[in-house]
């Protein structure tokens, strides 16, 4: 070993006992958090920021001035919980000053509990295990779409290697040939509660990882040379992805808390901290590490610099022609995929129903095969948004639903992401209960912020697809099955936040607030009701979030009898929306949802056995009641 290499390498361990008083003293100030679980890592991601190849190469490469830079490898803790790890390794960098470590977990400190984007050099936020590797992936991708050959590390904690994302991840890793994902395994024994499913059996571990087609390094966590070697090799692997084993001891370097039961989650006090220092020894708190900077100069850029700009977005569609929303959804976005190259479409192999199979006919690098894994496809277009790209989500309206912590997670993330659900509702038809979706708009809904678009024709859904694409934050669009007549010229303009009366009358009776296919039923009934001398007013609230609360409210004052129809469950979806705007009025509002549980048949059928028919409506505007 040379002089500079001893000398790298005794820095590297001062700094490690360095970050093992830090993480210490951080836990036991904020009275809670997980050091143990950070102590069992600290070697691995240390080595990692600060170590060096026996060439004198750097494992990691960050300019910390331009986090945006698509130059930097990107580091994801996948196991949030040991967040005071991760504070402590850019403490140890010179990027947070120690002190402020000390406000860990504090209300107004950014150094929250597990990561997340409030302090600014954190990826995407953790701590729902299981969504770190998909997340890393998503990133991954998006680099590798933008010529960037920057590396994607994970750390994963064993105990989340029960949760089934991280296999599907896995999986669609080896798919991509993602050999820029590295992800480190901390396999130090201990979950929350006892022994984890497979111990310290590191060898069961490097058989599974090697069946999902990974390049699988077996290490001892601690061992600073041995982790040294295990980058070495990680990063000169070719054609596939890889996986560092590290067998670690929880709680490491402190004796009575090394590989002890019942400490997940738990902080030293003054006295046990007193111990736990003496222990660990003097420290010299000046020491500091150096991170490499990318090889390229860094700048604050994305891939969606050279955008170009789409001017002549017109649906093709002809008042009267059947067309099913879920075609004019694809053709939508097969045509921005031509202009945008940052739009991308990920699908769980759905994309022949869902229509996206039409970004592959046109721009096949646009458009990714997720597969049958919902989860992962959703936690992939996280990562994929948080470097640049404008992910499309789609798949079967109930199968997002599986998605539910993944899309909660995703809000946290502050990423733009689009999700689109096909075959919504009982309108589907012969499939049955199984393949409805009718609790999305709830799921969506109940989201603090987002948007959620359900258009009733192909016009209304290639423009609201548009409208999609610029929309912050999480948006929803649902689209239907069922082939409808168009009934808006392809000129007509939609807005977020937009609707539109259909049928209206200076002698209304009641006004019928519907969206999607229960558009058309409303205008069936205002038919029959028109024959009987009796006229309505019927909306197209195509906007559910954000209502068009103005216009309901007015047209409601004229009317003072609102009857709101939509294929969806009672609770989140268009009558919860209107009963808000029209709270505190003395406005009748009855509400024709989906009552019953659905089964197979024909799409008519369910919708009269639902009682949201065009039937149904004439029933309650004639005689003003809903039978149950």
């Amino acid at each position: 070993m040379s002089n500079k290499q001893k000398q790298e390498s005794e820095n590297i361990e001062a700094l490690q006992r360095l970050m093992q008083t830090w993480i210490l003293k951080m836990t036991t100030a904020a009275g809670s958090g997980h050091p143990t679980s950070s102590l069992s890592a600290l070697h691995a991601m240390s080595v990692l920021f600060f170590g060096r190849a026996q060439d004198g190469s750097a494992f990691f490469h960050y300019d910390s001035a331009a986090p945006a830079c698509t130059k930097n490898d990107r580091l994801i803790f996948s196991k949030g919980h040991a967040s005071p790890l991760y504070y402590a390794l850019w403490a140890a960098a010179g990027v947070v000053h120690q002190e402020e470590l000390m406000t860990f977990r504090q209300f107004d400190s950014v150094l929250e509990g597990h990561p997340t984007r409030r302090f600014p050099l954190t990826e995407v936020p953790t701590g729902s295990l299981g969504q770190g590797l998909s997340t890393g992936i998503g990133e991954a991708l998006a680099l590798r779409a933008c010529g960037s050959a920057a590396r994607t590390f994970v750390l994963l904690g064993d105990s989340e290697m029960a949760e089934g994302q991280v296999w599907e991840a896995m999986a669609v890793a080896t798919y991509y040939k993602l050999d820029t994902v590295i992800a480190i395994v901390d396999v130090n024994r201990l979950g929350q509660r006892g022994e984890t499913m497979l111990g310290h059996n590191i060898e069961a571990y490097k058989r599974r990882a090697e069946a999902f087609g990974w390049h699988a390094i077996v290490i001892d966590g601690h061992d600073n040379d041995t982790l040294v070697h295990a980058y070495t090799e990680a990063l000169q692997v070719r054609g596939r992805p890889v996986m560092i084993i590290a067998r670690t001891r929880k709680g490491y370097g402190v004796s009575f808390l090394e590989d002890k039961d019942g400490w997940h989650g738990k902080v030293l006090n003054e006295e046990m901290l007193t111990r736990a220092l003496e222990e660990i020894g003097p420290v010299d708190t000046s020491v500091r590490g150096e991170i490499a900077l990318p090889d390229a100069t860094c700048t604050e850029s994305d891939i969606g610099t050279h955008d170009g700009i789409y001017s002549n977005l017109t649906s093709p569609y002809a008042v009267g022609e059947s067309v099913a929303p879920r075609v004019a959804y694809g053709d939508a976005l097969a045509a921005m995929c031509e202009v945008y190259r940052t739009v991308v479409a990920l699908d769980a192999e759905t994309s022949n129903s869902t229509k996206a199979e039409k970004v592959k006919e046109k721009t096949p690098q646009q458009f990714y095969e997720m597969f049958i894994a919902e989860q992962n496809m959703v936690s992939v277009a996280v990562g994929m948004a948080r470097r640049g790209l404008r992910p499309f989500v789609s798949s079967f309206a109930a199968f997002l639903t599986r998605a539910t912590d993944q899309i909660r997670m995703a809000q946290y993330a502050g990423v733009d992401v689009v999700f689109v659900g096909s075959h919504c509702g009982v309108s589907i038809g012969p499939d049955g209960a199984s393949q409805m979706g009718l609790e999305d708009l709830a799921l969506f809904g109940a989201l603090r912020e987002s948007t959620i678009l359900y258009p009733a024709d192909a016009v209304s859904t290639y423009a609201l697809t548009a409208c999609a694409r610029a929309c912050k934050g999480i948006t929803y669009v649902r689209t239907t099955r069922e082939a409808l007549p168009v009934i808006y010229d392809k000129d007509e303009v939609f807005t977020v936040g937009g609707s539109k009366v259909v049928r209206q009358t200076e002698r209304d009776v009641a006004l019928v607030v519907a969206a999607g296919i229960t558009v058309h039923e409303a205008l069936r009934a205002a038919d029959n009701l028109a024959q009987k001398g009796i006229n309505i007013t019927v909306l197209d609230c195509y906007s559910i979030r954000p209502l068009d609360t103005e216009t309901v409210r007015a047209l409601a004052q004229r009317t003072e009898r609102v009857i709101v129809v939509e294929d969806h469950h009672e609770n989140g979806g268009l009558g919860s929306a209107v009963c808000r705007a029209l709270a505190g009025s003395a406005i009748s509002i009855e509400h024709l949802c989906v009552r019953k549980p659905p089964r197979s048949g024909r799409s008519a059928q369910l919708l009269t056995y639902e009682e949201i028919d065009a039937e149904a409506i004439t029933y309650v505007v004639e005689n003003g009641i809903v039978e149950r």
